[in-house]
């Protein structure tokens, strides 16, 4: 009956879609997806098919975690700009401690990733592909350390979305096209080669979109993590312990030896003690304030606190006053913004390792308002610096005479006659998914999951796509003193999930896809709502803007100086003034996304659901 009944919100949600996409009399829609909406649950993920994965499990009684873990499966098994070998970043709000509580499952670098390891090899950063771009699997414990110590369900019921999918479901255009372009860098991993292509010799080697894509190795390694789940829940264990036997026999059992063993077949580095002393982390998270709104991100190893930075800056200017979009409001934003992503690119790193970054004094609000006296308010300054936080924590900067030199170490993109560097760009982006869910019980769970994607090396015969995450390391502490690679280490990620509260309940929980853009469209996408009072659905979908001004954190780690990428409905007025203060300016008919989040409606008891128009994310809400 619960199938059914499941099956019967789906198609009622299909026709309110429907019906809200029009405009009536009274009621224009101003946004090209209709908002979602829910009562008792939501979900909302990067494809539709994986969606609806999290509304099986809700169907099933499950909590907002478990169908966050079921959306979370689904996406890596469809292969949505991440895999099963890459790494997961979550919030969550645990409504018994009213608490946000922090998921760091981000893999290290293994045993012998040194920098002078990859500076013997020519290379200035670890590469973009291949096994000597992977750090050890982080998603698969992510994913099984928050079932066990926040779900409600197995491992079992939780995964048989994906297993379903792993046996063979209907691949979409995006992906099947994705795997076709990369489908050179495939054939260099032979267990890639037998996994992507199944027409190999044909014209069109990858599959046909629509056509039914099989995994049936990585079902394999599915069913033993299940298997393991089952024996000791037989042996009398608890749901808790037997969730993370299956979490042993992954990074411990045959399943590591099989990834250990082909990585290094396919000249990689990580062995199985890589894989056995790896643990996932519950962290605190960091937190600002912003006009009475507590905003909570993951700490320095990602690229959160930038927002948090921004927002601490943001807080002294009367942004609504200057008008949305404005040549005033973007200038403002985009040099703020600079401000923020100069600090990112020389302070953040692991905090596990040495140097410790000088977290409280890149929070302090006292800093942010000496950072904000080193903008011109005339021209766009491209030799923004780092600043010096020290002080603000009652220390001398160790780094005064590097920092007076940095940023002759690393590169400026060299632009096309038409634009934009597409390379750059490709890699500036460089993708991901998100996930976004919540239910009626109070449990909110924003993850930004990543690494593995298309063209990935699988891992021997797991089915396993590894990370590429090791690319985003440097290896010249000139550029970065906390960043340079060292086994064991977590480099430094763009994934940043998001979450907010206001009078201590969630307000709106939100993350979004695509590399170095991140934090600065979800700024803008914060901004809407509390600055413009748009609603959820209106401010994914918002006309946004980008600085291409940061050092990419993938490829060769460049960036644009004064590059601007505003949307192609920004009227000629802004385009001449900000021209005029010295932007280099390109244009993108959609600049919002994909951007996913839920706001909590807490007058009407219900959630809205939003995703905007710029990719095939979507969600759905009971």
């Amino acid at each position: 009956m619960k199938i059914k009944h499941l099956l019967t919100a789906l198609l009622l949600t299909a026709v309110q879609s429907s019906l809200s996409a029009q405009s009536f009399n009274n009621f224009p829609v101003t946004t090209q997806k209709p908002p979602l909406h829910g009562k008792h649950w939501m979900g909302i993920t990067g494809k539709p098919l994986a969606a609806t994965a999290g509304a099986l499990i809700f169907g099933k009684g499950g909590n907002a975690v478990d169908a966050s873990c079921a959306m979370l499966a689904a996406t890596c098994t469809m292969w949505d700009v991440l895999s099963w070998g890459g790494e997961t970043q979550a919030l969550i709000y645990n409504p018994k401690t009213k608490k946000v509580i922090a998921i760091n499952a981000m893999g290290v670098a293994p045993t012998g990733a040194t920098a002078d390891f990859f500076k013997n090899k020519g290379m200035k950063y670890p590469p973009e592909y291949g096994p000597l771009a992977a750090t050890t699997p982080g998603t698969a414990g992510g994913l099984m350390t928050m079932l066990a110590e926040y779900g409600t369900m197995s491992l079992k019921d939780v995964l048989a979305p994906a297993m379903q999918m792993a046996e063979g479901y209907p691949i979409e255009a995006q992906t099947a096209n994705a795997i076709e372009r990369g489908k050179d860098e495939i054939k260099k991993w032979p267990y890639s080669t037998k996994v992507f292509l199944p027409h190999l010799g044909q014209q069109r080697e990858a599959p046909d979109a629509g056509e039914i894509f099989v995994q049936k190795d990585l079902h394999t390694t599915l069913q033993k993590l299940v298997d393991a789940e089952q024996q000791a829940l037989k042996k009398g264990k608890n749901r808790k312990e037997a969730i993370y036997a299956a979490y042993d026999r992954f990074y411990k059992g045959d399943i590591a030896r099989e990834i250990a063993r082909s990585c290094q077949e396919q000249g990689g580095l990580i062995t199985e003690q890589d894989l056995a002393g790896w643990k996932v982390k519950i962290e605190e998270p960091l937190m600002t304030t912003y006009r009475g709104i507590d905003v909570y991100k993951m700490q320095q190893w990602t690229q959160g606190p930038v927002m948090l930075q921004a927002l601490n800056m943001l807080e002294n200017f009367d942004l609504k006053g200057m008008g949305y979009n404005s040549s005033r409001y973007v200038h403002t934003l985009y040099q703020v913004m600079n401000l923020a992503f100069a600090d990112r690119d020389f302070y953040y790193g692991d905090p596990a390792f040495q140097p410790e970054e000088p977290m409280q004094g890149l929070m302090s609000k006292a800093y942010a308002k000496e950072r904000i006296k080193q903008i011109n308010w005339e021209r766009n300054d491209t030799r923004t610096l780092p600043g010096d936080p020290y002080p603000f924590e009652g220390k001398k900067n160790p780094y005064t005479e590097q920092l007076k030199t940095w940023g002759n170490f690393q590169a400026s993109v060299h632009r096309n006659a038409d634009g934009l560097n597409d390379k750059f760009m490709e890699e500036f982006t460089a993708g991901t998914t998100s996930v976004e869910a919540a239910d009626e019980e109070g449990w909110v769970v924003s993850i930004t999951p990543s690494g593995g994607w298309i063209p990935a090396c699988i891992a021997g015969n797991t089915g396993v796509g590894m990370s590429q995450r090791m690319q985003s390391f440097v290896l010249d502490a000139r550029e970065n003193p906390f960043n340079v690679v060292e086994p064991g280490k977590r480099p430094r990620v763009t994934l940043t999930p998001s979450l907010a509260l206001k009078d201590g309940k969630p307000f709106v929980s939100f993350a979004k896809q695509a590399g170095d853009e991140q934090d600065q469209l979800l700024l803008q996408f914060f901004l809407n709502m509390v600055e413009f009072g748009m609603t959820v659905q209106e401010a994914t979908e918002a006309p946004s803007f980008k600085t291409l001004q940061m050092y990419a954190s993938f490829g060769a780690h460049e960036k644009d100086p004064g590059g601007l990428i505003l949307n192609e409905s920004m009227p000629d007025w802004t385009r001449k003034e900000l021209s005029r203060m010295g932007y280099k300016l390109s244009y993108q008919p959609r600049t919002s996304g994909p951007i996913n989040a839920i706001y909590f409606d807490w007058q009407h008891g219900s959630f809205w659901g939003g995703s905007s128009n710029h990719g095939e994310d979507y969600g759905i809400g009971w």
